[in-house]
């Protein structure tokens, strides 16, 4: 045991049951690495110590910690790391990143897939809900691509709907590259839908976690994950949110952190916008695109020398009618046709015409307004 590195008990430490970030920083600054578990095996760990959070009988989950750590053996699950060439790094070692180690609830240990120097430079996090329309889709893919061309990393936590669309934009645009902060074990991919898109932003960025392999995603994890997503952000900015969920939350963290909070403008129709919506009224900037983002950040020179023709072209005619009826929540063609007072060919005409100039998505029937004028597309 003593030949180990420190590094592998604190990995051993972190895969108990319901120790938490809080919890391992607590045994860590009371015992160190080695001496934390060797209390944990001989069921020495002072009950004060788990205090926090939720109201679990401190006593009981020492016991649960010794049973735990009874099948663990630290040299063998730390040499699994290593040859599966996870980045292990401890708070106060040189290889901790600078973001977390400054956050003032920090990590105690954190785990990584790709290249950690991905973490220099400015980064802004993109984040929404998992129940994204496909405007809110489109915003994120767009706002991913277009930070990234202009040299800011995009942060998110690979989820389904914002997150991933939010990646996705980013890893095409082949720019700055993209980073994630997961609420599992990075051999625990989650959801299993985004495993490609996962392996490709570990290949041209990096993902982090504070959780080792084999932990599975609970839900208590995602609060605490948001958390570092708003610790690395220089800026964030919610998509599509609920009035409650885990955007709320990071835009929540970062308002904690003096990190500034930007949202884009959705339909108040929309209940995937309450959220966002209600970041505006409170005052909270709107994203309109990329550029008023870089303006946050201190890029406004990345914002200029556009063209006329990098822009949409003006709807007119038919088209203009079309776009002006088109609401920014999905509706059937019929209800257009219906709203125009023009007939069913001249729409699909002027819906050929607006979905090619990027106004509007059309998707089994339905139609979405995913821009307006003046709107860098």
């Amino acid at each position: 045991m003593a030949a180990l590195p420190p590094e592998a008990h604190v990995v051993a430490l972190a895969r108990l049951p319901r120790v938490g970030p809080g919890r391992l920083r607590a045994l860590l600054e009371r015992y160190g690495p080695t001496e934390a578990w060797r209390a944990v095996v001989a069921g020495t760990v002072d009950p004060a110590l788990v205090v926090h959070p939720g109201n679990d009988d401190p006593a009981a989950v020492v016991r649960s910690w010794q049973r735990a750590a009874a099948a663990i053996d630290p040299a063998a699950y730390w040499q699994a790391h290593v040859e599966a060439g996870i980045g292990v790094a401890v708070r106060g070692s040189d290889a901790f990143p600078a973001p977390f180690a400054a956050d003032d609830d920090p990590p105690a240990v954190v785990f990584w897939q790709g290249d950690l120097d991905h973490l220099a430079g400015l980064r802004a996090a993109v984040v929404g809900t998992r129940r994204a329309t496909r405007y809110g889709l489109d915003v994120a893919h767009r706002l991913g691509c277009d930070l990234a061309r202009a040299g800011v990393a995009v942060v998110s936590g690979l989820a389904l709907g914002i997150d991933g669309a939010a990646h996705a934009g980013a890893l095409a645009a082949e720019a700055a590259p993209p980073v994630a902060v997961v609420g599992s074990g990075l051999d625990r991919v989650y959801p299993r839908a985004h495993g490609p898109l996962w392996r490709e932003v570990a290949r041209a960025g990096v993902v982090l976690s504070e959780y080792p392999l084999g932990a599975p995603a609970a839900a208590w994890q995602f609060p605490a994950r948001n958390r570092l997503i708003a610790a690395l952000a220089d800026v964030v900015v919610v998509v599509e949110s609920q009035a409650t969920g885990g955007a709320m939350g990071t835009a929540m963290e970062a308002a904690r952190r003096g990190v500034p909070v930007l949202a884009v403008p959705g339909p108040v129709t929309a209940a995937s916008s309450d959220g966002t919506n209600q970041l505006l009224f409170d005052g909270c900037p709107p994203a309109r695109d990329a550029a008023d983002v870089l303006v946050v950040l201190g890029l406004e020179a990345a914002t200029e020398g556009r063209t006329a023709a990098e822009r949409r072209p003006t709807p007119r005619g038919d088209a203009a009618t079309v776009l002006n009826e088109a609401p920014w929540g999905p509706v059937p063609v019929e209800q257009l046709v219906l709203a125009t007072g023009l007939d069913l060919g001249r729409v699909a005409l002027a819906l050929d015409q607006l979905e090619a100039d990027g106004w509007v998505s059309r998707r089994a029937g339905w139609v979405e307004r995913i821009a307006r004028p003046g709107v860098r597309p």
